[in-house]
Formats: structure tokens, C-alpha cells, sequence
């Protein structure tokens, strides 16, 4: 027996105890953005295809894996299996069509994809902006000062990563306009160099994913953070980007991922309410938990371990979801 089938055989023998042990049903929802062709050497922790394909042998094993839809049209009627897992993934990654999609469709999983339909088609995410702006920079060193950053030595990955772990928090809470201005003035101080234009998806690459049986989700146009927009603005962000969406696959886009989707700080209860009033039939944040039986539908908790060693990640979802869902996501 491989390494491989040996974490699988182990992971469904857990996932069986783990069935008797939590009597109500309960929804785990993983979140992942990027699977890579192989790692990256810049970010070693970020998802890539053998270790994405290794986790999904497992979740096959271990649980009854559904689209966020189906989840909740199950949990409507008290249908929800007592293993139930959705998959989801955040931005419109075309890693996700190019690498993450055939693991899938090899394991017979179906996935939830949140598209932030302002990058298709060549544009790029204000952080990718960053990440690659310091890894290609053909500078030594970069002065950040008039953020409060000092000067940052791009000399060795290590120290790359290093300044682009100060910059993002410092542009991701910006409105749409100073987040544009900022960048603009990153690439300037970083010599404008060449970035890559083909990290998220192409139109095409959405209906791909429709036409496999994968389910599409809204992620807004621009991705904003909710809570620093005008509520007309926030909701013009939510409804075009759905729009485009439906447009693009010919069928309903419901479900829907609040932007960073921290509650409180990323959004509040106005921009729940606008989801809500919308039409969608669930959302989803980026808050810890996991979903159980009354839990809100517009507001579902997310958890993925970030463990490198499959076994070891198993066992952190399957822990999380015996504490079951986290606080504040009952009905009122």
C-alpha cells in the first residue's frame, strides 16, 4: 500500500467515528484560492496540484462532498448527509480551470467557484499586484517609506516575501480609487516591471467550469472590502457582478462570498441584509466554524486547515467539526 492509500484508509476509518460521534448534521466548508502546478518557492505553503489531489482523495474517502447549493437545498428539506462537505474556491483563479478542475473531476467532486468577474479576462487582483510586483522587481532594494515601511532588501526571496507581507495589509482596506492610485505607485518605485497578465480566468474558463457540473458563485466586480463602500456602491458590486455571471453560464448564480469576508470588519449585517434581498440563497464568509442545522444562511462559516502533511490535515477539519459551528451564526 502507497503512503497515499494509506492516508486515505486512515482518513475514512476517522471520518466512520466521526459519523456516530456528531449526531446533528453539520456542514464543513473549505476554502482554497489558488492550486498551483507545483509549489512555489516564494509562498511554499500555497496550495499546488500533487498536494490538492492528495487532499482530495481523502475528502472523497471521508466525506459526502456537495456544491454549496445542494447543501443548502439538502438542509432545506433535513437532507443534509451527516458527513457533508462543500468545496469552494475564492477570486476566479485560472489555476482553478487550468490545474484544481481535472483533480476534481479525477475524484468526482463537485466545487463552488466565487468569481470576481472584474479580473477576468486579463485583469489581475490588487495583491497578486503586489506579489508580483516584489517578485519580479529588477531592483535590490526598495524604499516604502511613505507608508511607513522603511527601506525593504529585495536581495533574496526571504526578504522579498518580507516586504510584501508589510505592503498587503496596508492596501487592503483602501477604497477602489487609492488602491488603484497606491499600486501605481508601487510599480513606479519598483522600476515597472512586467507582470503577468494570465493568472485568472478567462470567460471561457467560467463556462468550462459550468459546463463540468461545477457550481458558480458572485464575488462582486472589483473585489472591495464591503464595509469601506457607500451601501449603493457595495450593492451595485454584488449585483453586477452576479449579472455578469449569469450572463456568461445562462443559469441563476446563487450563492454568493462576501470579499475577505472577516463579519464585522469586511461587512456588517447591511451588506448580509443586501445578499439577502438579492436573492441569493446562501453566502459565505471567512469566518471559522463549521455549518450546522439553523445556522444562517447567509453568513456560513469556512474552515480549511493549512497543514503540509495530509494526515495531520484531516485531522484538524475533523476536530473543528466535532467542536461544531462557531458562534453567531444561529437564526434570530
Amino acid at each position: 500500500m502507497s503512503v497515499t492509500d494509506s492516508w486515505v484508509a486512515q482518513a475514512s476509518g476517522w471520518a466512520a467515528g466521526l459519523g456516530d460521534a456528531v449526531a446533528a448534521p453539520r456542514l464543513s466548508i473549505l476554502i482554497f484560492h489558488r492550486v498551483l502546478p507545483q509549489p512555489d518557492p516564494l509562498f511554499p505553503d500555497e496550495m499546488h496540484a500533487q498536494r490538492f489531489d492528495r487532499l482530495m482523495a481523502m475528502v472523497k474517502r471521508a466525506f459526502s462532498v456537495v456544491t454549496l447549493g445542494q447543501a443548502v437545498a439538502l438542509h432545506a428539506s433535513s437532507g443534509l448527509p451527516r458527513r457533508a462537505l462543500a468545496i469552494t474556491f475564492d477570486d476566479g483563479y485560472a489555476d482553478n480551470a487550468e490545474v484544481a478542475l481535472p483533480i476534481l473531476q479525477r475524484h468526482g467532486l463537485p466545487a463552488t467557484f466565487f468569481v470576481a468577474t472584474g479580473f477576468l479576462d486579463g485583469g489581475r487582483m490588487f495583491n497578486d499586484t503586489v506579489i508580483e510586483c516584489l517578485r519580479a522587481a529588477p531592483v535590490q532594494r526598495i524604499d516604502l517609506s511613505e507608508w511607513g515601511l522603511g527601506l525593504h532588501e529585495l536581495c533574496t526571496a526571504a526578504s522579498r516575501r518580507q516586504a510584501i507581507d508589510a505592503l498587503l495589509p496596508k492596501v487592503k482596506y483602501l477604497t477602489l480609487a487609492d488602491r488603484d492610485h497606491f499600486l501605481r505607485r508601487l510599480l513606479s518605485l519598483a522600476a515597472e516591471p512586467v507582470l503577468p497578465a494570465n493568472l485568472m480566468m478567462r470567460s471561457a474558463q467560467v463556462v468550462q467550469l459550468h459546463r463540468a457540473g461545477m457550481e458558480i458563485g458572485g464575488h462582486t466586480v472589483n473585489h472591495p472590502i464591503l464595509h469601506v463602500l457607500a451601501d449603493a456602491d457595495a450593492e451595485t458590486e454584488i449585483m453586477r457582478g452576479r449579472v455578469r455571471l449569469q450572463s456568461l453560464i445562462d443559469a441563476p448564480v446563487d450563492v454568493f462570498a462576501y470579499p475577505n469576508g472577516k463579519p464585522g470588519r469586511d461587512y456588517d449585517s447591511r451588506h448580509v441584509e443586501m445578499v439577502r434581498r438579492l436573492g441569493f440563497k446562501a453566502a459565505v464568509s471567512t469566518s471559522a466554524g463549521v455549518a450546522t442545522l439553523g445556522a444562517h444562511h447567509h453568513e456560513l462559516p469556512r474552515f480549511s486547515p493549512w497543514d503540509r502533511h495530509p494526515a495531520r490535515w484531516l485531522a484538524r477539519l475533523l476536530q473543528q467539526r466535532l467542536m461544531g459551528g462557531a458562534p453567531g451564526f444561529a437564526e434570530a
